[in-house]
């Protein structure tokens, strides 16, 4: 059974079923931002085990005024450092921040549904 979502504002539908397919799209290919809020930090630490200032070490690195996730490097593709391969998932989806919950309903993409139909199968047309 899948998951149809709509959101008001966009003009596309996206289908949750889509994920178990694309291996991590989202979570993968140009290098990017994943950016996360102090709250989003230390829900994280508090879902790995991990204290705070282990956490921003070895996890994030600032860019500006804000912190984002690190990448690692996959062949010619950048990963999300959570992003686990073999599983095809999120290592920390109960937990992952917020601009990774929110996607694919981006306000970017309300004008650019054309390149994201290309990152995610999951997009269909109304």
């Amino acid at each position: 059974m899948s998951t149809v979502v709509k959101k008001d504002g966009f003009s596309y539908l996206f289908d949750y079923s889509a994920c178990s397919i694309c291996q991590g799209r989202c979570c993968s290919g140009e290098s990017g931002y994943i950016y996360v809020t102090k709250a989003e930090i230390e829900n994280i630490t508090k879902f790995i085990g991990l204290d705070i200032k282990d956490f921003m070490q070895q996890y994030l690195f600032k860019k500006g005024y804000k912190y984002s996730l690190k990448e690692k490097k996959f062949g010619e593709s950048y990963e999300c450092v959570f992003y686990d391969r073999e599983s095809n998932g999120c290592t920390i989806y109960e937990a992952r921040p917020l601009q990774c919950k929110t996607f694919p309903f981006w306000d970017y993409y309300k004008i650019k549904v054309n390149e994201l139909k290309l990152e995610c199968p999951g997009v269909k047309d109304i």
